[in-house]
């Protein structure tokens, strides 16, 4: 069992029958009444993201998740294929399973896969990708106001702001946790 004061970034925990991941938390004392953690968790079977806030004193169980490196090799259709570099062993993974993950695989990619005892849960992305520019309109000189920023389509068909000085074809590093423009390659 794990508290709510030994939670983290990354805790896995199983809650009313789902396995969740903590993908953001912050302590908050209010001025009256008990403590709290705000977090942002990760259905990591389905994917998806909720906001909870938690009683502090709660416990939860803790689950232990195995990680196991796999390379992306090739999306066909609604399915996606990994390879695991030591045994060569394929797994074929639906867009569903992967959720938001997905937007961010290019080929060769190197991934964790996650597995609560044999069963697959998901994948677990690098923290930063780096990622083409396929289209964006052109910075007009002049603009040098700090913080100004431009839409941008990317090679996987994500659109983010990125700064001006940022043209089509340059390669840019992104963040996949948030989907933000992070600096360029």
């Amino acid at each position: 069992m794990i508290n709510t004061s030994d939670m983290g970034n990354g805790t896995v925990f199983e809650h009313e029958g789902a396995v969740y991941q903590i993908v953001w938390f912050q302590h908050h004392k209010p001025g009256k009444g008990g403590a709290m953690l705000r977090v942002k968790i990760r259905n990591v079977r389905t994917g998806s993201t909720i906001e909870r806030t938690f009683k502090s004193g709660e416990r939860f169980e803790e689950l232990s998740l195995a990680r196991k490196p796999m390379q992306f090799l090739y999306a066909e259709g609604e399915n996606f294929a990994f390879m695991d570099p030591k045994t060569f062993d394929q797994i074929s993974v639906s867009r569903e399973k992967l959720g938001d993950s997905a937007r961010f695989l290019t080929e060769n990619m190197e991934v964790q896969a996650l597995y609560l005892e044999e069963e697959f849960l998901g994948i677990e992305l690098p923290t930063s990708v780096a990622l083409k520019v396929l289209s964006t309109v052109p910075g007009i000189k002049g603009d040098s106001v700090s913080n100004m920023v431009k839409p941008a389509t990317l090679e996987n068909d994500i659109e983010i702001m990125v700064p001006l000085f940022i043209k089509e074809g340059e390669a840019i590093m992104v963040d996949t946790r948030s989907s933000e423009y992070l600096s360029r390659v």
